[in-house]
């Protein structure tokens, strides 16, 4: 059996869309696509335990091989039998290269077509992160779907050396910037074929590949058609998301998801607003992940389908309502809007976890509307029922 299938169920025939319903299996299970992705970036949803991320519907989890490589490391993972045995959730689960990590977060030193050197904010000690250190630190973790080590370049005209990488930032021309997110997509190509080479368990873990190239239309279906020459279980749409504005992300999606191959699960890494997630699928994108629902969780930020609601603001102050009337989660079960803020200016942990809760919940139950809109190739009642749709 191979380490992944992938069955659509359903193209949406309405002629609105490239969206599509599927169900993805792999050694720890399956899940329906589209898919949202809680991030258990150190192998854990915050604050969550496992059992209560399933309960928001969830059903692959993600987490991220930078930190877990820093903290407790990948081999001692190993040595304790993977990830999924170690926080408990026996559900697929995917994990990220690192590769955005080391380049949004660490104190990068250099960075050569051998790999990246950076500082661990662990303790302060030179790391080398490369394609094939990415790769066995995957292998070591044990997810089930792993990610290609990629150049993961910025999305404005600032730090974008085409050489080796210093801390700082600096502003630099737009020829400048063009000629990084050249560098960038070709060092991505040469490390994806170094990844399938030190790929040791591709029996049981699906390794997707990356396409990069910024908002340049023309570099994403050259490194596109590059990437999907590897005969790959899956492909991923990365380096969006990250400042470039929605306009220029819907833009980037629509151009380059068609250019995937269809019958391969398409992952769209780090996108999370609802908006974005609806006009993604209709492109044709399967997977999503981002830290929203839980980071805003944290900071009392609630999602509902009308928008946002901050709930410290002092007109939840006598508010006897959930966070929103018809949501079926634990938060909105039985806690209201009154008693969260409440939790949240006493600074108690319950007001995360729950609020955190509901957020995850909120984006499992826009996936089953998506699902059920393409499923019966009509997007009106997803329209009517999500006024945060616009």
């Amino acid at each position: 059996m191979p380490a992944l299938t992938f069955e659509i169920e359903h193209e949406d025939a309405s002629g609105e869309s490239r969206a599509r319903v599927g169900r993805v299996t792999t050694p720890h299970g399956s899940f329906d696509t589209p898919a949202f992705m809680p991030v258990g970036t150190k192998a854990s949803v915050k604050g969550l335990l496992p059992e209560l991320v399933a309960g928001t519907g969830a059903q692959i989890i993600l987490n991220n091989t930078y930190h877990l490589t820093l903290r407790p490391g990948t081999d001692r993972i190993a040595r304790l039998g993977g990830v999924h045995g170690l926080m408990n959730w026996h559900g697929p689960i995917l994990t990220d290269s690192g590769g955005f990590q080391v380049f949004s977060l660490a104190d990068v030193r250099k960075i050569t077509d051998d790999g990246v050197t950076f500082r661990s904010e662990v303790d302060g000690q030179y790391i080398e992160l490369s394609p094939e250190a990415s790769i066995k630190a995957q292998n070591e973790i044990g997810a089930d779907i792993i990610m290609a080590f990629d150049d993961c370049p910025p999305a404005s005209v600032e730090d974008v050396s085409p050489d080796n990488v210093t801390s700082g930032r600096h502003a630099v021309s737009a020829d400048a910037y063009a000629e990084r997110n050249a560098v960038a997509m070709e060092r991505t190509l040469r490390w994806l074929g170094r990844c399938v080479e030190a790929h040791a368990r591709p029996d049981d873990q699906a390794l997707f590949g990356i396409v990069q190239g910024g908002v340049d239309l023309e570099m994403r279906a050259a490194c596109a058609k590059a990437v999907t020459a590897h005969d790959l279980p899956g492909y991923a749409i990365g380096g969006v998301a990250v400042g470039e504005g929605p306009e220029q992300m819907m833009r980037v999606v629509d151009h380059t998801a068609p250019l995937l191959p269809r019958d391969k699960p398409r992952y769209l890494m780090g996108v999370g607003y609802e908006r974005d997630i609806v006009g993604a699928v209709r492109a044709g994108i399967d997977m999503f992940d981002c830290v929203l629902p839980t980071r805003n969780g944290r900071n009392a930020n609630a999602f509902t389908r009308t928008g946002q609601i901050r709930l410290k603001n002092a007109r939840f102050a006598e508010d006897p309502e959930p966070i929103e009337p018809g949501c079926d989660c634990v938060a909105c079960a039985g806690y209201s809007r009154a008693y969260l803020r409440h939790l949240f200016l006493a600074d108690e942990m319950l007001g995360p976890i729950l609020v955190s809760l509901h957020n995850l919940r909120h984006f499992q139950r826009l996936m089953l509307d998506i699902r059920a809109a393409i499923r019966h190739d009509d997007w009106s009642l997803l329209r009517s029922e999500w006024p945060v749709l616009g």
